[in-house]
């Protein structure tokens, strides 16, 4: 099987998806189908990827065989010249379900005292569709926080529409994996003026707080989700270094929980936590001029600089 991604791009003023090939090369999807197909235009070649993966048990396997005939013809094929802010989120989720202290480092550089497993859940929470941007998307730092932090995450893209189901078989409804990066305003997340003490809206929910991307593998090409490596650098320093091994909720046991609280809809994201190296643990946050460039092994870099609001 070989190596291949969707995603969206910018062509002119219209969205298309790209077929993405090793090397990371981008092609046109309808233009290298027509190649592959002889002419003969499937009509899935002409959805933009949200269109792809709301279909997705119906178009799957003939992806896959798509892409292995495209990477065959590859020399007949004219790579797209991708400007920097070419690159679109590769879904435009309406939910994008986040997993907090998910790590047991993470959650203790963040001075969180968590439950045993044995008597505890996933803890989640929900960003919004407009804190989604993309590939080399600007981070916009709001004039209220002094405390913007990054934390890498591996995002599970639901493929079909799902509900209490088994933790055994949980993975049968994610389409594929992207990178997710949470940025969070920690001095927003505190609030003393209710007796509440935690603001997750406030501090995870502003504009810009989701980049997703740059594209989606499909969950084939991630043979086991927990044996990914996960890598964030601000710069060029790096700053997360961790694997998905190390999560205390797997990628199966968060869909499973999370199906039984509500129906999982093709294009939700699910952010599945963050390793140990985030800003606050280390007592240094985000300014206007850095660049994040999140990396998971098998999907890709997801690139974001950083500015004032």
């Amino acid at each position: 099987m070989v190596w291949y991604a969707l995603a969206n791009y910018r062509n002119g003023t219209t969205e298309r998806a790209a077929l993405v090939l090793s090397g990371e090369q981008l092609f046109d999807l309808a233009n290298a189908a027509r190649l592959v197909f002889d002419g003969a235009l499937p009509a899935w070649a002409t959805l933009p990827v949200d269109g792809l993966i709301a279909q997705w048990p119906d178009v799957s396997l003939e992806l896959d065989r798509f892409a292995a005939k495209a990477e065959a013809k590859r020399g007949e094929m004219r790579p797209l010249t991708i400007g920097a802010n070419d690159i679109l989120p590769p879904v435009r989720p309406q939910r994008v379900f986040c997993a907090a202290s998910n790590f047991v480092e993470h959650a203790n550089e963040m001075g969180t005292v968590l439950a045993a497993k044995a008597d505890s859940q996933p803890y989640v929470f929900l960003k919004p569709n407009t804190s989604v941007i993309g590939q080399n998307d600007v981070v916009r730092m709001p004039a209220a926080s002094q405390q913007v932090d990054w934390e890498i995450e591996l995002g599970a893209v639901i493929g079909q529409t799902t509900r209490n189901i088994s933790v055994e078989r949980a993975l049968d409804c994610v389409a594929g994996y992207t990178v997710v990066n949470d940025v969070s305003a920690r001095d927003l997340n505190m609030r003393t003026d209710f007796p509440f003490k935690f603001d997750w809206f406030r501090g995870k929910c502003f504009d810009t707080f989701a980049p997703i991307g740059p594209w989606i593998v499909p969950a084939n090409q991630i043979p086991d989700p927990q044996d990914v490596h996960m890598r964030l650098k601000v710069n060029d320093d790096v700053m997360q270094n961790g694997s998905t091994a190390e999560m205390i909720f797997n990628v199966r046991e968060q869909i499973a929980y999370l199906s039984t609280i509500l129906t999982l809809q093709p294009g939700d994201v699910i952010a599945t936590g963050t390793p140990t190296g985030v800003g606050m643990g280390r007592g240094i946050y985000l300014k206007p001029g850095d660049v994040m460039e999140a990396h998971i092994a098998g999907i890709g870099t997801l690139r974001n600089p950083v500015a004032a609001a």
